[in-house]
């Protein structure tokens, strides 16, 4: 038996960083953004003894616990045994852990990372939980238990999926809008929107202590009520269909959120964001709490092209994807077998038999 969970990375369009305290606590946070079809993947094959062995994939790392043992967090897999103890894990098992995109993307790939682990664990255990209970669940061991700097949406987004307007008020007070948008204002939306990998990560957490840091200095903190209330213009602008407007609006809010932090951006960033506006894009923003990782930029159909070549002559590397409205999810497999047997097929022409 494998149990196997699944929870899919996000975009967002307006409104990072308000989702973080002391700003979401005192005036209120507000996020919309979406997931995307690249995920994070955890698969538990439990053991018969008290060995709990994790695999990261993409690391190409290997490290062993016991589940007798206390879980000492020393840098290497942290994020697993935190989950491990949240979830009260008392058996054995091998945890494979792959995600379609590095940390440090952009694209909320720890906490999606976590959310995966989570509803896995949760299968395992035949435990209950609601959306709002495994986000809160995520964002306690990841933000509280572990100390690791970042806001709200991320778990949040990766539990719900689709298209959402998230308000934040702090802890046990998110309330999750999922946007019903149509079809056709959809399409257009996802074949206007460009995703360019700049090629360098990023450490979130020091943006987002600088970015807290400067809370109490007057432009920091006019330009995240700014970014707040662009969120709602680009959340009313989308539901009516007004894509042109909310391209530029993506630029007006990009423009605001660098005044909350000078590491937001860097000379590489603003050259291919220049270079797509030059070529016509309507506005853009980098994604994630800033410095690297993925820039999302709108482009009106006629220069979609002009844009995308522009951006790769400077060095971006585009990637194909689309919007995923399904969030976390969780199964289980029976099917472990992994010795040769036959497949005997009957046809009109003949009896064959394959070995598989």
């Amino acid at each position: 038996m494998v149990i196997r969970g699944r929870a899919p990375l996000r975009v967002s369009f307006g409104g990072g960083g308000t989702d973080v305290a002391p700003f979401c606590v005192e005036q209120g946070g507000a996020i919309i953004g979406s997931t995307i079809n690249k995920y994070a993947y955890c698969s538990i094959v439990p053991r018969e003894d008290n060995q709990i062995v994790v695999h990261s994939l993409d690391f190409d790392m290997t490290v062993k616990y016991n589940t007798k043992k206390n879980y000492v967090y020393d840098g290497k897999l942290d994020l697993v045994k935190a989950a491990l103890k949240a979830m009260k894990i008392n058996k054995g098992c091998e945890v494979y852990l792959q995600c379609d995109a590095p940390p440090g993307s952009g694209l909320g790939t720890s906490s999606t990372v976590m959310v995966a682990m989570l509803i896995a664990m949760a299968r395992w255990k035949g435990m209950e939980m609601d959306g709002y209970q495994l986000a809160d669940l995520a964002y306690q061991v990841e933000r509280e238990d572990l100390k690791i700097s970042g806001g709200y949406q991320d778990q949040y987004a990766a539990t719900f999926g689709g298209i959402n307007f998230i308000e934040f008020h702090g802890r046990n007070n998110v309330v999750v809008n999922p946007l019903r948008i149509k079809k056709d204002i959809l399409h257009e939306l996802q074949y206007n929107l460009l995703l360019c990998y700049t090629g360098n990560v990023h450490v979130s957490a020091n943006i987002i202590q600088d970015q807290v840091s400067n809370y109490k200095k007057v432009d920091a903190f006019n330009a995240m009520c700014e970014v707040k209330a662009l969120a709602y213009a680009m959340k009313d602008e989308l539901l009516k269909g007004n894509l042109y407007a909310f391209g530029r609006l993506l630029n007006i809010s990009w423009e605001s959120k660098k005044r909350m932090s000078t590491k937001i951006t860097n000379p590489q960033v603003d050259a291919l964001y220049n270079e797509a506006m030059e070529a016509g894009a309507l506005g853009g923003k980098l994604l994630g709490a800033g410095g690297g990782g993925y820039l999302l930029m709108y482009c009106p159909y006629n220069v979609r092209h002009k844009v995308a070549e522009r951006l790769e002559a400077a060095g971006g590397q585009l990637t194909d994807w689309n919007f995923e409205l399904r969030g976390a999810q969780s199964w289980i497999s029976d099917d472990l077998r992994w010795d040769y047997h036959k497949v005997n097929v009957v046809t009109t022409h003949g009896e064959y038999s394959f070995d598989v």
